[in-house]
Parts: C-alpha cells; sequence; structure tokens
C-alpha cells in the first residue's frame, strides 16, 4: 500500500480520479463506436432480433433430424409422436423469418437515419471549414466522406452486422445440439472450423496495413475522377484530350497492381481455408468416420443423420467470414476519415463581431505556416488602398498564391493581422466578409445548376435584367444566348463550357457580386487567345472602381498597377512601380528580362484592368448602375 502525503485531507491525486498516481487513462472509443451512439439501442435490439432468427432458423433442422430418427429407429414411429416436431419446425421457421424481417427493418431504418445525420454534419461542418484546406486537397476527399465513406458504412449496419450475427449464432446452437447426440463427431466437425481460422488467420495477415492503403488508393481514385471531370473541357480546349485522363488512368493502374499484389500474397491461404470448409469437403470428413462408427457399433445410423444435415453449418461462418471482414474493416477506415474531417479544425467566428470601416486592406507582421513549423510567408507588411490594383509577382514558390489566399480568408494567419476597413478578417463574420471581398480564380467551379443561377452564386435575389448586364460585360451573353436554353441551360449534364467560356462566366458572377475589394489570379493561363482577348475585356469591367491585388504571372500585364510587389521565399523584396522598379535593378528586373528573353509577349503589354477599353469602362458603369442596392 502506497504512503499518503502529510498532512491532512486527501491526497492530491485523489480529487483527479489517480491522474498523478500512473494510471494508465482509458483508450477513446473507436470512431465507429462514436458515429453510431445515435442509433445504437436500435442496432442492439436488431443484432438481438437478428439472432433470436439465426437460433430459430436451426431449430426446423433438428427437428428433422429427430424426425429422422424417429422413424429409422426401431418400429414404425406414430403420426402422435411426429406432428410435435412438425409444428415445432413450422412455428421456429416463422419465428425465424418474422424476427429476421424486423431486424432488417429496424437495421435499415436505424442506418437511414444515421446517414441523413452524417450527412447533415458533414454538410454544416464543410461549410465551415477554411477555404483553403478544401482547395489544396480538392473535392476528392469530400466526395469520398460523404458519398463513399457513408456508403461504407451502410453497408456495415444494415447487412454485415446481421450476417456476421447470423454466422456467428447459428454454429453454436448447432455444435451443442451435435455434441448431445455424439460427441465425438461432434468433435470431428469441428476440425474444418479450426483449420478454416487457421489458414484464415494467415491470408489475413498484415490486413490493417492493406485496408489502409486501400482506403487510400480509393480516395486517390476519387480525387484524380473530380479532378477528370472538371478539367477535360480545359484540356479539350487546348486540343490535349487525351492528357485529361492520364491521373486517373495512373491512380486506377496503381490501383489495380496494388489489388492484384495483395490478392497474389494471400490467394494460397484464403483458397484453402473456403476448401476445407465447403459443405462438400465438410460432408465427406463427417461421412468417412462416421460410417466407421456405424460399422464399429459406436453409433447408430440414426445418430449419424444429425451429422449429415447440421455438420456443414459448424464450419459455414468461415466460408463468408473473409468478406464481412473487409466490410468490417472497410466500416472502421471510413468511420476514421468521416470522424477525421469533422474533427478538422474550422475557421472560428469571431466572439465580438466587427464590421469593416471603408475598404482599406493592411497588412501588418503578417506570417503564415501551413505544417506549424516552416514558414511559407515572413513578415509581410503591405498596404492595398481602395481604388488601386496591387500585383504580386515572383519566382514559383515564392508565397504569392499564400498570400493572396489570407485576403479571402482561405486560411487565417500564423502571426500578425489582416485588417479590412480597420477590423481585422478574424473578427467579421464570414457572411459579411464575403460580401466585401470577391476573388477570381484560374481553377473555376460551377455548379451542376442553371447558367442564371451559376451566375447568381453571390446575390441570389438579382433579376434577370441584372444577370443577363454582368453577362454581357463579362463578354459571355452571346455564348449563353447559343446554349439551348439560354440561361435557364443547366450545366453540368450534356453542356460544358469551355475553360475560358467558364473562366467570364465566373467573372460575372463577381461583378454581380458587387464585392469591392477583389483577388484576381493569372485568369488566362488556361485561355485560348481569342478567349483571352474577351477574358481581358470582361476582367476590365470587372475592375473599374475596386481595389485589386492580382497575382502576376505574365509581367506585361502589370505594368500600369499602382504598386507591384515583389516576393521571394514568402518575403517583400521590392515593391514600387514598374518604372522605378526596373530602374532599380534589382530582382524584377531580373525577371522582367527573363521574360523578355523568352520570347515576345501574347499581350499588347497593357494592363487591361486598368486601361480599359471604353466600351469596358461603360459596361462597367452599367453594371454598377444595375446592381446598386
Amino acid at each position: 500500500m502506497k504512503s499518503q502525503p502529510p498532512g491532512p485531507g486527501p491526497a492530491p491525486d485523489a480529487a483527479a480520479g489517480g491522474a498523478g498516481t500512473g494510471a494508465t487513462p482509458p483508450p477513446p472509443p473507436h470512431p465507429l463506436r462514436t458515429l453510431a451512439e445515435p442509433v445504437r439501442g436500435r442496432l442492439a435490439v436488431a443484432v438481438g432480433l437478428q439472432a433470436v432468427a439465426a437460433l430459430a432458423g436451426v431449430v426446423p433442422f433438428i427437428a428433422v433430424s429427430r424426425i429422422a430418427e424417429r422413424l429409422t429407429a426401431g418400429p414404425p414411429a406414430e403420426g402422435d409422436a411426429l406432428w410435435p416436431l412438425v409444428a415445432l419446425a413450422c412455428a421456429a421457421g416463422l419465428v425465424a423469418l418474422v424476427c429476421g424481417t424486423a431486424a432488417g427493418a429496424l437495421a435499415h431504418l436505424a442506418d437511414n437515419d444515421l446517414q441523413l445525420a452524417l450527412r447533415r454534419r458533414l454538410a454544416r461542418h464543410i461549410g465551415r471549414l477554411p477555404l483553403g484546406r478544401l482547395t489544396d486537397r480538392g473535392t476528392g476527399e469530400v466526395k469520398q466522406a460523404v458519398q463513399d465513406d457513408v456508403s461504407a458504412l451502410h453497408t456495415l449496419f444494415a447487412h454485415t452486422l446481421l450476417d456476421v450475427v447470423s454466422v456467428l449464432t447459428a454454429p453454436v446452437l448447432t455444435l451443442v445440439y451435435l455434441c448431445t447426440v455424439d460427441w465425438r463427431l461432434a468433435l470431428v466437425g469441428v476440425v474444418p472450423l479450426l483449420l478454416g481460422v487457421f489458414l484464415f488467420s494467415r491470408a489475413m495477415a498484415g490486413a490493417a496495413a492493406q485496408m489502409a492503403e486501400f482506403g487510400a488508393a480509393v480516395g486517390r481514385i476519387s480525387s484524380a475522377a473530380v479532378e477528370f471531370a472538371s478539367g477535360i473541357a480545359v484540356f479539350k480546349s487546348f486540343g490535349r484530350g487525351g492528357k485529361a485522363h492520364e491521373r486517373f488512368l495512373r491512380a486506377t493502374e496503381d490501383f489495380a497492381d496494388f489489388f492484384a499484389g495483395w490478392v497474389r500474397s494471400t490467394l494460397a491461404c484464403s483458397t484453402a481455408a473456403i476448401m476445407v470448409v465447403a459443405p462438400a469437403v465438410v460432408l465427406l470428413l463427417l461421412s468417412v468416420p462416421g460410417a466407421l462408427f456405424v460399422v464399429q457399433g459406436w453409433t447408430t445410423g440414426a445418430e449419424l443423420v444429425p451429422f449429415l444435415l447440421l455438420g456443414p453449418a459448424v464450419a459455414a461462418p468461415m466460408g463468408v467470414v473473409g468478406p464481412r471482414i473487409q466490410q468490417i474493416r472497410a466500416g472502421q477506415a471510413a468511420a476514421v476519415r468521416v470522424t477525421g474531417l469533422l474533427a478538422a479544425p474550422t475557421l472560428p467566428e469571431p466572439k465580438t463581431p466587427a464590421l469593416p470601416d471603408g475598404h482599406h486592406v493592411r497588412l501588418r507582421g503578417v506570417s503564415f505556416s501551413y505544417d506549424g513549423h516552416d514558414d511559407v510567408l515572413s513578415d509581410v507588411d503591405l498596404d492595398l488602398a481602395p481604388g488601386t490594383v496591387t500585383a504580386l509577382v515572383g519566382p514559383s514558390g515564392s508565397g504569392k498564391s499564400t498570400l493572396a489566399s489570407l485576403l479571402p480568408r482561405f486560411h487565417d494567419v500564423t502571426a500578425g493581422t489582416v485588417t479590412l476597413g480597420g477590423a481585422d478578417l478574424r473578427d467579421i463574420p464570414a457572411s459579411e466578409l464575403y460580401r466585401r471581398v470577391g476573388f477570381v480564380l484560374q481553377d473555376v467551379r460551377l455548379l451542376r445548376a442553371s447558367v442564371a443561377d451559376n451566375i447568381r452564386l453571390g446575390r441570389p435575389d438579382a433579376t434577370d435584367a441584372e444577370v443577363e448586364r454582368c453577362a454581357r460585360a463579362a463578354r459571355i451573353h452571346d455564348r449563353i444566348t447559343e446554349l439551348p436554353d439560354g440561361y435557364a441551360t443547366e450545366l453540368g449534364t450534356a453542356v460544358a463550357l469551355s475553360g475560358g467560356e467558364a473562366q467570364r462566366l465566373s467573372i460575372a458572377r463577381a461583378l454581380l457580386a458587387d464585392a469591392p475589394v477583389l483577388v484576381l489570379d493569372e485568369a488566362t493561363a488556361y485561355a485560348d487567345p481569342h478567349s483571352e482577348a474577351l477574358i481581358q475585356d470582361a476582367l476590365s469591367a470587372l475592375a473599374a472602381g475596386r481595389t485589386l491585388l492580382v497575382i502576376a504571372h505574365r509581367l506585361s500585364t502589370i505594368r500600369t498597377a499602382d504598386r507591384i510587389v515583389v516576393l521571394e521565399d514568402g518575403r517583400v523584396t521590392e515593391q514600387g512601380r514598374h518604372d522605378d522598379l526596373l530602374a532599380a535593378g534589382g530582382r524584377y528586373t531580373a525577371l522582367w528580362e527573363a521574360q523578355r528573353a523568352a520570347g515576345p509577349d501574347e499581350t499588347d503589354g497593357a494592363p487591361r484592368h486598368r486601361s480599359a477599353p471604353a466600351g469596358a469602362d461603360r459596361a462597367a458603369d452599367d453594371v454598377r448602375e444595375g446592381s446598386a442596392r
């Protein structure tokens, strides 16, 4: 017995439940158990009903074996002695049918409620995740969790759970009964089961790691499939349709190679496990010693009948245990992924919300790290005055996209502050922030909805006239009128837009939202020359009168920007106007000369989001007048 510390009162550890006595805290419950908690009671009742159904399903076979024994042992049995057994078999069969049906219905109802609750939780949680997380990891993870993983849980709870109860319960009653008939033959009947368990355990060695890789491979296929479906139009617009499916094919080929290797490594043991528990093999193993027992007088022919009827049922579970274990492991892995997604940190909502006073953007001492260790941005100070264009330039990996993603709060800063109108972005409610900050990115996402609804995404209450006005300003109206149903045409079905057309539609969406601050990634990166000219005109209308933060890949497009910021290794090394930076002869000059040496630029050197054509300016004025709220 441990001595207590001196002094009155209980030991300090007593109040903490022995936390400091070296006691190991209980492990957290498995994610599968946590997810099933809301329907745990109904699933337990379903399991109980299925157990009753499985046990009742054995009774008719026992009754038939007893009838056979009475008919073959001695003088013919009278009908009065047989009818009770017939009635018992019929009643047990009816009980098995009713209980099995009730168990299946209850499990499916519980699973249906669980699926609905899970998908609602996932939808609410995903809606609160940082946009940067969804952008970085793509929609494959979300699709797998919401669709594939929830479906795997359905298979587990609505089907596999009851199947496992059946294959484990019925053999127990069968073996108990056979032991009462002849315990020696019952032991012979257990031999195939033991061999099956041994062989199957050999086949399943290392299955946990293999199932984890299986889930990861399926996730890569899901991600590649989403990318393939959303990006094929862009590839085809460049005549590179064959490239669109390369990543998808690589993912499927890698999965096929992995799965084929897994099957090859387990084929011999798993095949042997299935063979030794096959009904024909079990009957053979029971018939030979059973016949010997009868010949030697150790048992009677009537006593052998139950073993021939019920003996295969003792080893039957091993014949189906492989797929059931795989389904259980798949359900466990799915629960881990769903729980992991639900546990992903969301953007915290402000405790004391603040509203911006104006649209001046300031970054002070901003640092950011994706992993919490290595800074991608370090000590960045920047001002974006209302109505100005600020361009971010620098080599690949310098932090341009990361810095731009902080303004629409795709991520929160690790250190420092980003303010809009004097209010920290973290203190501005999301609904208010996205009314003031918009973004047009290279990777356009269109909804499976009508063209008009895609444009209305930022302003669902906009009128048809406002939608058309913005589409005209974005130079996409003429293309929309060529679609089968015009603005009512549903995208994502038989109708698809090219990369440049999708980009112009996203610009119309941004025009209608009318956010005064815009983050603009290189919107013409995937466009052909004709589409690029139209996109540049659309950007001219979009940029007029707004504060722009532009990620520039071609320096000739931002020559007249109000400020050009040069980033290197996450730090601001230069900033100023184009001519001043060239005169300084620094990093910007080196970038400029490198692009000039690479060949003539496809643009005329005029940054159209600053020097808009007269028609674009008039379109922008029309949009602002029609969008005034």
